[in-house]
């Protein structure tokens, strides 16, 4: 570990994705959406889901440090496309409260969790340090000088079963719509 720096505690890691299902539910269970807040959360989820599909297509776990696509933007275009992903839904669903909350959950959970994969990634590659310097860890911008670039692969992309996310986001879309008709009744 990189002095100075503290990783969260390990339930915080391994409890996020359990907690973060009641605070989806808590979101549609909040949610009062209008057409508006449909389409503009659509267009703002479909920018999180090409982002991380394009992640997704350069990322080979375990084999080498992702530096190509987006990871030449970002270190986590993952963490960023589904931060976008949730913002969509959350103008979607168009409910201050739950967006509050689901705020919260994104605050306490992932900030730790970028940092202890980082800490993961220091240790399995030598050449992160180097990376980490050039590239900014969350909010993106364009790579200095030449970088090199590697094709997009839809193998990769579904290898990292990123189609899940797709999948997740229609389902969520359709649920926000169906609750939109329901209160309309």
């Amino acid at each position: 570990m990189t002095p100075g720096t503290s990783l969260p505690p390990p339930w915080r890691t391994r409890w996020r994705v359990r907690i973060g299902y009641p605070v989806a539910a808590a979101c549609f269970v909040l949610a009062r959406p209008t057409p508006f807040t449909l389409v503009c959360g659509a267009a703002v989820a479909a920018l999180g889901l090409l982002l991380r599909g394009a992640a997704a297509g350069h990322l080979r776990k375990h084999e080498s440090l992702a530096t190509t696509g987006p990871y030449a933007w970002t270190r986590n275009p993952l963490y960023l496309g589904s931060l976008l992903l949730a913002v969509g839904f959350l103008l979607a669903a168009g409910s201050w409260i739950a967006a509050i909350g689901a705020a919260t959950y994104v605050a306490v959970f992932y900030p730790g969790v970028i940092r202890r994969e980082e800490e993961e990634l220091r240790a399995e590659y030598g050449g992160f340090d180097a990376y980490a310097a050039s590239v900014p860890r969350f909010w993106p911008r364009p790579p200095a000088g030449a970088s090199a670039t590697a094709r997009f692969s839809w193998s990769q992309y579904a290898r990292n079963r990123e189609y899940q996310a797709l999948i997740g986001t229609a389902v969520s879309f359709v649920v926000l719509t169906a609750i939109l008709f329901w209160r309309a009744r």
